[in-house]
């Protein structure tokens, strides 16, 4: 599929919804990081793929804040979209909420952003198009995207100097 225009947000937005189940918790019943780890970067993942049309690696995970858990019995409800885009990659904002059914009430579980990169078939990486915010979350996201970039490349620098 080839792209030329921007696409509106909405067009890749993605949302998921996940039964916590016994296996997905730890010894406090409450669900492993890792398992909403996992969830974030697949729905991250399809989020950019639905953007671009193409097969996506994921080259970083920005930021991650557990605000609060689920537990057994709880409803994870994850939604994805892509917040900005380079010239082949994309920021995906992820948040996952807890819904307790019995109780009727949500909350923001979990925020993420992610930055994803379109690859072809011989996995080298592919331009993408662009994205227009459609939401007031949306444009604050993207208008920061150049502050979050600068803070990637320094860490990145940093983990050179390190290695």
């Amino acid at each position: 599929m080839q792209m030329t225009e921007a696409l509106a947000a909405g067009v890749a937005r993605t949302i998921q919804t996940r039964l916590v189940l016994p296996p997905d918790t730890n010894h406090m019943g409450t669900i492993f990081g890792g398992t909403v780890l996992a969830y974030i970067d697949e729905i991250a993942a399809i989020t950019a793929m639905r953007h671009s049309g193409k097969a996506v690696v994921t080259a970083s995970i920005d930021t991650v804040n557990f605000l609060s858990s689920a537990k057994v019995g709880d409803v994870l409800i994850l939604e994805g979209v892509v917040i900005s885009t380079g010239r082949t990659s994309m920021e995906v904002y992820v948040k996952a909420e807890c819904q307790q059914i019995e109780k009727g009430t949500k909350s923001l579980t979990t925020t993420a952003i992610l930055t994803m990169v379109a690859v072809d078939s011989d996995s080298k990486p592919t331009p993408v198009t662009g994205v227009i915010p459609e939401t007031a979350a949306e444009e604050q996201l993207f208008n920061s995207a150049q502050e979050r970039k600068q803070r990637r490349m320094q860490v990145n620098e940093y983990a050179k100097e390190l290695s």
